[in-house]
């Protein structure tokens, strides 16, 4: 009797010390930013998700950035749901610059707005969204191109450019003007890349043109474009996965690895999809501390597809391309922290 109380009691330690099954970030399309100790995550969801962490593992959330619907929405995308895709989260002259995009799935009614904010700590007396309204829109059959997916960069002359875009003709680049909330005059535009496409595909068609979320980081006198070629969001059948090429310039060209232009389809792979994960992609890419980090959403396997922040850690290989750790999309875990 001893022994088998022993052993009850041994078994109900041995059950206790191990962790619970936390719930993790389920996200689509995050970006990132550090503002003092703490990160904050943004992602597409309804009025823009966003969380907290002081470690980048423990996530707090913190609601949503829009309280309503930006009052522009529904005349650039008559089908806007309430969900607000694909953000961009940017710091310049003492203010963070919130991009985000409008849409219908499949469609390029779509627009591209942004909105401002003096801290993005919800709890600071300062804190107050600003929206500043559309900077750019995507209309059927006028407009090849789809004004979703903001990313903004600053260039070498201080100069802020957006890239965007999905499917269609490809993602393009397009100067900003000197408040970043408006193109700049006169305009100038680039294509910076593209998948094959029949010119025989009607302009209201996406058509197969897999191509989307483009993100551009500056590292090492290059501009680093980074894309998602396939499909998001058809669980086991995503096909999602990361592709870069760089430039010296932020115009481009863009090559990848062989010296292809992305403009005509190159685009060197970073990482795709395992028997784990599926649907890896719309990435962002930042430095912390010393260290780089590229920032994505991927779908679990063993979690009927569910969408999940992934941070890695990115390095670069003898050549300057950036490198990522297949395992760690297993390695790192988020932690959703009980709201308050």
């Amino acid at each position: 009797m001893k022994s088998l109380i022993s052993s009850i009691i041994l078994a109900a330690a041995t059950v206790a010390a191990l962790p619970s099954t936390a719930k993790e970030v389920s996200v689509h399309d995050p970006v990132m930013a550090k503002e003092g100790d703490t990160y904050y995550v943004f992602s597409t969801g309804p009025g823009i998700t966003f969380y907290s962490s002081k470690d980048m593992k423990n996530w707090k959330p913190e609601g949503r950035v829009f309280a309503g619907q930006p009052t522009w929405a529904k005349r650039a995308a008559p089908t806007f749901d309430d969900h607000i895709w694909a953000p961009d989260i940017q710091h310049h002259n003492g203010k963070y610059y919130l991009y985000y995009s409008v849409s219908g799935f499949g469609k390029n009614t779509s627009g591209m707005g942004v909105t401002v904010n003096k801290t993005l700590d919800p709890r600071s007396p300062d804190y107050r969204w600003e929206d500043q309204g559309m900077v750019l829109q995507s209309v059927p059959v006028r407009d090849d191109w789809n004004a979703i997916d903001p990313n903004v960069i600053e260039d070498e002359n201080g100069d802020a450019w957006m890239s965007f875009g999905s499917f269609w003709s490809g993602l393009k680049l397009v100067k900003l003007n000197q408040d970043l909330t408006g193109l700049a005059e006169p305009q100038e535009w680039h294509a910076i890349a593209a998948r094959p496409r029949s010119d025989k595909v009607a302009g209201e068609s996406a058509g197969p043109a897999e191509i989307e979320a483009p993100y551009i980081f500056k590292k090492n006198g290059y501009y680093y474009l980074f894309a998602s070629f396939g499909l998001c969001c058809k669980k086991a059948d995503s096909t999602y996965h990361l592709v870069v090429g760089r430039s010296k310039s932020v115009k481009g060209p863009y090559l990848d690895k062989q010296g292809v232009d992305m403009v005509k389809g190159g685009g060197s792979l970073v990482i795709a999809g395992d028997k784990d994960w599926k649907g890896l992609g719309h990435n962002s890419a930042y430095t912390f501390d010393g260290k780089d980090y590229l920032v994505l959403h991927a779908y679990e396997t063993a979690d009927n597809y569910l969408q999940k922040l992934k941070i890695m850690e990115m390095k670069w290989d003898k050549n300057g391309w950036p490198t990522v750790d297949q395992a760690d999309l297993n390695n790192y875990r988020s932690v959703q922290l009980p709201a308050k």
